[in-house]
């Protein structure tokens, strides 16, 4: 049995950097976790049309897991198929943008989020309403790089640590999320720059999916 995170984009990259995120975890996962990528997915999930557009693949790659699966991460910060892979699926299943607003509202009790685009912000809107949590966002500020441009890691960190900056001292957020997976390098880099908690998402998902592969297995 397996955990298995899957990124709904096409991006290796993107998916290796997922990888190297989850890898410390390994040591404290009772089953094996795996990282994979949809090969049909968009380069990157930057709009509304990709969101809507991977849920169809995605759901199709979870089925032909399904048999060997302990539970699913949805690896995109828009949580695209959530709902429908929880109904289709007998397993957990999680998504990155959920379990990185529940993990950063027990770390602090303002949380600001840094979004790749402008564009991104609309929709992180959305979710963050409909959990109905609106009133613990501090802010959510965009990097205005997308996803490919992440890969620049000089001018992706300095574009963070701008951000952040603000999310801290300007919007007062005490916890900053990075909203989109391909930022999973940067967490502890950031943390130690801005001094304050910062969650990245693949990761936060990954531990709730190891905690409750866990409780299913206590008697």
């Amino acid at each position: 049995m397996t955990i298995y995170v899957i990124n709904p984009n096409a991006s290796q990259e993107v998916t290796d950097g997922i990888d190297r995120a989850v890898a410390p975890m390994r040591a404290f996962c009772p089953v094996p976790i795996e990282v994979h990528r949809l090969e049909d997915g968009p380069p990157g999930i930057e709009t509304q049309a990709h969101v809507d557009g991977v849920v169809g693949p995605l759901l199709a790659h979870c089925a032909a897991l399904e048999d060997q699966a302990s539970a699913f991460v949805v690896a995109c910060f828009s949580d695209p198929g959530l709902a429908a892979l929880r109904e289709q699926s007998r397993h957990p299943v999680l998504g990155i943008a959920e379990a990185a607003i529940l993990t950063a509202m027990s770390l602090g009790q303002r949380f600001g989020i840094i979004s790749i685009l402008s564009k991104s912000v609309p929709r992180h809107m959305r979710y963050v309403g409909a959990m109905g949590v609106m009133d613990r966002l501090a802010a959510d500020r965009p990097l205005e790089m997308g996803v490919q441009d992440l890969s620049d890691r000089t001018r992706t960190f300095a574009r963070l640590k701008d951000v952040g900056t603000g999310l801290r001292d300007e919007a007062m957020a005490d916890v900053v999320i990075l909203g989109c997976a391909g930022m999973a390098g940067f967490r502890a880099d950031l943390e130690t720059h801005l001094g304050i908690p910062v969650v990245e998402p693949c990761q936060a998902a990954t531990a709730m999916a190891i905690g409750r592969v866990a409780l299913q297995t206590a008697s």
